[in-house]
């Protein structure tokens, strides 16, 4: 039945929205936490106690662990890692906003890399929608103090490669959750995030001297909401939507993190920022309802031509 397929795609598409906002509202518990503990430790820290939650709530679905399940979550956890990590260490070389910048173009890399795996053109509105997020996202983010396109260093290169492999991220849970458990796929890529995570924290960083107890409040909201409901929820929600619609729909953790500093930082709400949410909207607007609206104008048009 075409409406019970179209159900479950809109609850699909809200459990995204929810995703977004708890991922943008996670900006502002990461910056908390950062000044405590390194990048590698706090991923460390927050794959870990989160694929241990999720090996606990899971178990019995975990005791039916096949290789195939194995090896899905495995090449899943190796990108999602690899997002994490070049976003990390392209940061120490470029500006935030840029960074926001560059990764947000996911959005567009989506739709390409799957027209080129899946041999089939997931449509002019997709491309059309996915090019107005990017230029919202260049409202919100590039708002001075060195965020501009003008030159492009190698921390904008290695934030290009996080933008790539959170695509490829994407797509990969695409492809695996609607064959296998979706839930189970994501406790063993939270567990590879982890272990990764673990070794280039022990090779590269030292355990922070002192932590404020406000770190600890971050990373439990972090685990809580951004990893342990968020991927599980991600997971599962994309066996329903396309992956053209969860780059875009994830998109506005941008727009849930701009507003989160603002209430939460005291930061400035700027008009270009405003134009950025707005652009950001209308794609998500047109990716939610465009389908609908040109099949009506379909319908329209034979009407006149009869």
């Amino acid at each position: 039945m075409p409406w019970l397929n179209r159900y479950k795609v809109l609850i699909a598409d809200g459990a995204l929205v929810l995703i977004a906002l708890f991922w943008g509202v996670g900006f502002v518990a990461m910056k908390d936490a950062l000044v405590s503990f390194s990048p590698f430790w706090l991923l460390a820290l927050r794959f870990t106690a989160s694929f241990i939650l999720m090996a606990i709530i899971f178990k019995k679905r975990l005791r039916k662990l096949t290789a195939a399940n194995l090896k899905a979550g495995l090449l899943i956890g190796v990108f999602l890692f690899l997002g994490f990590a070049t976003q990390t260490i392209g940061l120490a070389f470029t500006s935030p906003g840029k960074q926001a910048f560059i990764t947000a173009t996911y959005v567009v890399i989506v739709p390409f890399l799957s027209w080129g795996l899946k041999k089939i053109f997931p449509g002019y509105l997709s491309f059309v929608a996915s090019l107005i997020c990017l230029a919202g996202m260049a409202l919100l983010t590039l708002q001075g103090n060195g965020d501009t396109l003008s030159t492009f260093n190698k921390g904008d290169l290695l934030t290009f490669a996080c933008a790539i492999f959170f695509a490829c991220h994407i797509l990969a849970i695409e492809m695996f959750a609607s064959k296998m458990d979706p839930l189970v796929l994501a406790t063993l890529q939270i567990g590879t995030t982890a272990l990764l995570s673990f070794a280039c924290a022990l090779l590269f960083e030292e355990w922070p001297g002192s932590i404020a107890s406000s770190a600890w409040w971050s990373i439990a909201f972090t685990v809580l909401f951004c990893t342990v409901f968020a991927l599980s929820i991600q997971n599962a929600a994309q066996k329903f939507t396309p992956s053209t619609h969860a780059a875009i729909l994830l998109s506005l953790e941008s727009v849930f993190g701009a507003l989160s500093s603002v209430l939460i930082l005291g930061e400035v709400f700027t008009i270009p920022m405003v134009l950025g949410c707005f652009l950001i909207l209308i794609a998500v607007l047109l990716t939610e309802t465009g389908p609908t609206l040109l099949g009506k104008l379909q319908i329209i048009k034979t009407i006149f031509y009869l």
